[in-house]
């Protein structure tokens, strides 16, 4: 028995069975490269979910992680630290907002979220007590906490899971119709959270002026449109953000929830950005989080967003993407298996011509993994490929090579 099946059989024995990884045990990495417990370099074309879009391990984050976690590491909020004022500070100057608010993980950053929204509701929309109703899109993926699955219409994350919290209701993604219609509906509507592209249903892009009319309905009824750009955002769609400009207020979201990229993969930080009409509407002791603005986390955030900025890698997401998807396209067009490609920048997917249900695309992963590229399908038959944003036009065809590889080579 080689290593990584002693290490798998060890998280199978000893481990919760919440996931069902492919078999392989990472054990290194650098920029767009992993490394396994024996040695085998593959490429990355995950990125912890797209939480690694600066590269793996980059050295200047790295530095910075070492260098602050010689110092402090965490105070708590019980006392003030040298790092989370700067941080917050450049936060609210790199996306144009007032407030932020740091957290961990990014479900934690949507809850934070929700209990905003519904405070704000009470307090400023004037929506009587108990009765707040945050709307969501149907297909949506935004964490996998009690509150967050009560808005989901995934089975899967719901089954044996119930009850589910009140004051939440989906309307189609990608429909503003139907999003009028449920303002018009329901006066205690306090927001709309929605992620600007839908990455865990299959890497679904609206229509291009989808968001533009979504932040003018949400001005029209007094609604809040919180953005969820924890997978979308810090460079991965080819812009800095996906739902607005962040020289351009016109079309910014009253909330901003960002996550995965935020620390590079490197420590979990999310962050929740709003106005003071918004944020401060919560008061001392009605949220908080023992870990959340810590000076390890702070120090190592601020870090990763200069990376972004310095290297260009949103510009490279977008040309990178570009070339990446006209490869894709061209072995479609030579491979029926493929029905369909979509994307934006970096964050791409392709549907394979199958059942939800089957193990096709599993499989493919499984050939991909054997020839030296990570990817990972999600709801059954679709594979998102979303690489390091460091990727350059060398590895891009590199990756296409052994998909076209895989793809002649695979039997189903």
């Amino acid at each position: 028995m080689n290593l990584s099946q002693q290490l798998i059989d060890k998280e199978e024995n000893y481990g919760a069975h919440n996931y069902h990884p492919l078999p392989v045990v990472l054990a290194s990495g650098a920029g767009v490269y992993v490394w396994d417990v024996e040695g085998k370099k593959y490429l990355d074309f995950l990125s912890a979910y797209s939480a690694v879009n600066q590269g793996h391990c980059h050295p200047r984050i790295i530095n910075i992680l070492i260098e602050q976690a010689q110092k402090l590491t965490l105070t708590s909020r019980a006392f003030y630290n040298d790092k989370l004022g700067p941080f917050e500070e450049f936060l609210c100057h790199t996306f144009g907002f007032e407030k932020a608010l740091v957290m961990n993980s990014g479900a934690e950053a949507v809850e934070t979220a929700m209990k905003l929204c519904r405070k704000w509701g009470y307090t400023k929309k004037g929506i009587p007590a108990d009765q707040a109703t945050i709307v969501f899109a149907k297909d949506n993926f935004h964490g996998r906490t009690i509150s967050i699955i009560s808005a989901s219409n995934d089975n899967s994350a719901k089954e044996g899971f119930g009850p589910f919290i009140e004051g939440v209701m989906q309307i189609p993604y990608n429909d503003t119709d139907a999003l009028e219609q449920a303002f018009q509906s329901n006066p205690n509507i306090a927001g709309f959270l929605v992620e600007p592209i839908q990455g865990e249903a299959g890497v679904i892009v609206p229509d291009a002026d989808y968001l533009k009319q979504v932040r003018a309905l949400c001005s029209k009824y007094n609604v809040l449109y919180i953005a969820d750009e924890i997978q979308t955002g810090i460079g991965r769609t080819g812009s800095f953000m996906a739902s607005y400009e962040v020289n351009n207020p016109a079309n910014r979201p009253d909330v901003l929830i960002l996550g995965k990229a935020l620390s590079a993969g490197v420590l979990p930080v999310s962050a929740v950005l709003a106005d003071n009409e918004v944020m401060l509407t919560i008061k001392p002791g009605e949220h908080g989080s023992t870990y959340g603005g810590n000076p390890l986390a702070s120090a190592v955030a601020v870090e990763a967003l200069k990376v972004v900025m310095d290297e260009k890698l949103a510009e490279n997401a977008l040309d990178m993407g570009n070339i990446f998807r006209e490869g894709l396209r061209a072995l479609a067009r030579q491979h029926p298996l493929i029905c369909g490609i979509r994307g934006k920048g970096l964050l791409n997917a392709i549907e394979i011509d199958s059942a939800e249900t089957s193990q096709t695309a599993w499989n493919l992963c499984i050939k991909l993994k054997e020839n030296g590229l990570l990817a990972k399908p999600t709801h059954g038959n679709k594979i998102r490929l979303a690489p390091p944003l460091v990727i350059n036009a060398e590895q891009i065809a590199e990756s296409l090579s052994i998909i076209a590889k895989t793809l002649d080579d695979f039997k189903y």
